[in-house]
């Protein structure tokens, strides 16, 4: 079984920002899964669905992006799940919007959510970076991720997230490599 997260922040404050299109894929995927996503469990809303004709466990941390790790951590260890079985969805500024990258490992880039999944798993996990993009000259990053989609990215984020949920069901159906192979050659939105 894998654990699929998606990283954001809980309340309607942030449900349409960049930060949170870790929740957002993750919502996505459950959907296709036919999984509800609204059990409390750990400091997380979970739930599980077949994806990709295997059993997936989907989860959304509620504590703030920099605590993600704790729920994260909880939940591999109540289903017994390796990390190497975790996927998880996140923002990244380092990718133009509209690019996935898919890898294995890695620093966490400055993402906070990233930095305490790795202080409590360690880094060998899946992840699906989604592109926000850089902000513009001047604008602090932390008030970038934490500002709404623009009108251009709310046109174009239906497919960007389609991809990114593509390629989850991908490591779940063929593995990280030949998904990595796959996603990461040419721009998805």
């Amino acid at each position: 079984m894998h654990l699929v997260v998606g990283l954001g922040n809980p309340g309607a404050r942030y449900a349409k920002t960049r930060h949170n299109v870790g929740f957002l894929a993750v919502e996505r995927a459950a959907s296709r899964a036919r999984a509800a996503v609204d059990k409390k469990l750990y400091g997380a809303l979970v739930g599980d669905g077949i994806l990709a004709g295997t059993k997936v466990m989907f989860a959304m941390p509620q504590q703030f992006m920099n605590l993600s790790g704790q729920p994260v951590a909880s939940i591999l260890g109540f289903y017994k799940i390796p990390a190497s079985d975790l996927i998880v969805v996140h923002d990244d500024m380092d990718l133009p919007f509209g690019r996935l990258r898919v890898r294995v490992g890695g620093g966490h880039g400055g993402h906070n959510g990233i930095r305490d999944i790795h202080r409590l798993v360690g880094t060998e996990f899946v992840r699906v970076r989604v592109g926000v993009g850089r902000p513009p000259e001047k604008m602090d990053p932390a008030d970038w991720v934490l500002a709404p989609w623009s009108a251009a990215e709310s046109a174009a984020l239906d497919p960007l997230l389609d991809s990114a949920v593509d390629a989850v069901e991908s490591v779940v159906r063929v593995g990280v490599t030949q998904t990595m192979n796959t996603f990461n050659a040419a721009p998805t939105a």
